[in-house]
């Protein structure tokens, strides 16, 4: 029978007990339990606010890391701790200094990718640039360039909420969860606005109209809808749009002749003319007058356009105006326009920090969503099914 070559080292084999690790790695090297960490990637104090709060719904640590600006403005990230084969989150808020948090994001997802995380995946509430997913005469699609920047940064999947257009989610090559405020913001109509059912739903234009009706429909209310309000400022003076074709001439030497890709058509026929827009007198269709007018949209910026629509629902018999949107970015004067409006109550998601100006106005309301990305962050990281925070939510929302 063969001897066992195992020698002295068979104890060990077949002990009863492992034998414990006497440097104690498992406290030294700080890892999460559960296999995920959490970063923050803003540089400033209000851009962690809703990290905090997330991190505080999931029961982890927020990840320890540093994010500054050096004394020449550029970006710096470091990060304390070890994330090799982690799912890692970084939640960046975008705060009114745009490119500089885009900048923050990339670097840190880059800082991350070559530190051996398994997947990165970047928690977007409020998507930058989502405006400007459409190309504008010479312009570009400049959503489409931050899309392709986020991939090639280390980033593999984006939780984010109410994109401007649904559409931008074919500009990544890698799964987008687009998450909806509308149940927190339904529910906040219903709690928090006194006789809410006298109220009406309103669409500050056609464009919103989908949108707007997706609310009166869950709410069981009417619907009414602003028309003649200018959805862009394109204009064609400058363009190049009016220039006359050119025609081939007929006199002068043949080798001065433009190409034939540089004439018109048909030489001597010019192209007819198209009709310049007019902007039609603001309407409404539907009847506001004795009710409760909530205006609904997915992004309040500058608010002029908010402030002369209130202005005409006023005169239309609206004895309360509330304007309902998910992204509230109250750039330059808002605060201070609001509060000398006609609006009674801006009511805006903390997917962006506000704080300041809701110091200046009192009359903005803030409705926390924490609680649903905390849960996407939960199921991304378990490979549980998302949609389940998405019942009840139509395709139009």
């Amino acid at each position: 029978m063969p001897k066992s070559r195992l020698g002295p080292h068979k104890s060990l084999l077949f002990h009863s007990k492992s034998p414990k690790l006497s440097y104690d790695y498992q406290s030294r090297m700080n890892v999460g339990k559960s296999g995920y960490r959490v970063f923050s990637a803003n540089s400033t104090t209000a851009g962690t606010e809703l990290a905090k709060k997330i991190t505080e719904r999931l029961g982890v640590d927020l990840g320890k890391s540093v994010v500054y600006q050096e004394s020449n403005r550029e970006t710096r990230v470091d990060v304390k701790e070890s994330v090799r084969g982690q799912d890692i989150f970084i939640i960046q808020t975008i705060p009114r200094d745009v490119n500089t948090a885009i900048m923050e994001l990339l670097i840190m997802a880059y800082a991350l990718k070559t530190s051996c995380a398994k997947n990165i995946i970047g928690v977007i509430p409020y998507f930058p640039y989502s405006k400007q997913c459409k190309m504008r005469k010479r312009g570009s699609i400049v959503c489409k360039l931050l899309a392709s920047m986020l991939a090639k940064a280390g980033l593999t999947h984006i939780i984010t909420m109410d994109l401007h257009q649904k559409e931008i989610q074919g500009f990544f090559g890698f799964p987008v969860d687009n998450l909806r405020a509308s149940p927190f913001l339904i529910q906040y109509i219903q709690e928090e606005i006194p006789d809410y059912r006298n109220a009406i739903i309103v669409a500050k234009s056609p464009s919103a109209a989908k949108r707007a009706q997706s609310y009166a429909e869950r709410l069981r209310l009417g619907l009414a809808v602003m028309h003649g309000e200018a959805q862009c400022s394109e204009s064609d003076m400058a363009d190049g749009r009016q220039s006359p074709p050119l025609v081939r001439s007929s006199s002068g030497h043949p080798g001065l002749d433009l190409p034939w890709r540089h004439q018109a058509p048909f030489p001597g026929i010019e192209l007819p003319m198209m009709m310049a827009k007019e902007k039609p007198p603001i309407s409404v269709v539907g009847d506001v007058g004795g009710r409760i007018a909530i205006i609904i949209d997915d992004i309040i910026d500058d608010v002029e356009n908010f402030v002369a629509a209130a202005e005409i629902l006023k005169e239309r018999g609206a004895y309360k105006i509330y304007i309902m949107a998910t992204h509230g970015l109250l750039s330059a004067d808002a605060p201070r326009l609001i509060e000398e409006s006609a609006i009674d109550e801006v009511v805006v998601t903390n997917t962006v920090p506000h704080e300041v100006q809701k110091l200046q106005c009192p009359k903005i309301k803030t409705v926390d969503v924490s609680m649903i990305l905390a849960e996407a962050i939960r199921r991304t990281h378990n490979g549980e099914s998302m949609a389940y925070l998405f019942r009840n939510i139509t395709v139009d929302d």
